[in-house]
């Protein structure tokens, strides 16, 4: 609706109470603001640059929080990803560890001896990675997403204001 040049007025008249949308929510919390606006029949400059100002803050803040809101699983994903190999090097280094204690037991070094702590290795390492590699592809993937979301936010915000600074002028214009 707001890329479509639908009146202020309009958006904010259809706005729901709650909104589903996340640029919804970033437009409804200046809504109070711009509704107590439009109560006012005349604006001093001082008044449209204070309007202009709340409502800037206002859209930074709902835009934060729902950036807060996206990022909240990607720290969990960036430590599955940044630990599980490490854990799978500890799993490696316990199971060739137990190969030496049963070469060392046994006295032998033949492939009967030797087979089950390597396979344990292994097998450590390969669940180490199975973690790693998924958790860091979903990561890279999110936070981009997060990224370009965020652009798109600010963009919004910034012509937002815009419009909002332009609604303001034609207002004080024609009072």
């Amino acid at each position: 609706a707001f890329w479509s040049g639908q009146p202020i007025e309009e958006m904010n008249d259809r706005m729901p109470d709650r909104p589903k949308d996340a640029m919804a929510r970033v437009f409804a919390s200046v809504s109070r603001e711009w509704s107590d606006a439009r109560r006012m029949t005349k604006f001093t400059p001082m008044q449209a640059d204070a309007l202009l100002g709340r409502a800037e803050r206002l859209m930074h803040a709902a835009s934060d929080r729902e950036l807060s809101r996206l990022e909240k699983g990607l720290g969990t994903l960036a430590t599955i990803g940044s630990v599980s190999p490490f854990i799978g090097l500890l799993g490696t280094v316990w199971g060739i560890m137990n190969a030496f204690r049963d070469i060392a037991a046994q006295g032998s070094s033949n492939l009967a001896v030797v087979a089950p702590g390597i396979a344990e290795a292994l097998f450590a390492t390969t669940l180490g990675l199975v973690a790693a590699i998924p958790a860091v592809v979903f990561y890279n993937k999110f936070s981009g997403d997060v990224a370009n979301f965020s652009d798109r936010l600010d963009t919004f915000t910034q012509e937002f204001v815009v419009r909002l600074s332009r609604r303001l002028s034609e207002r004080s214009e024609a009072a």
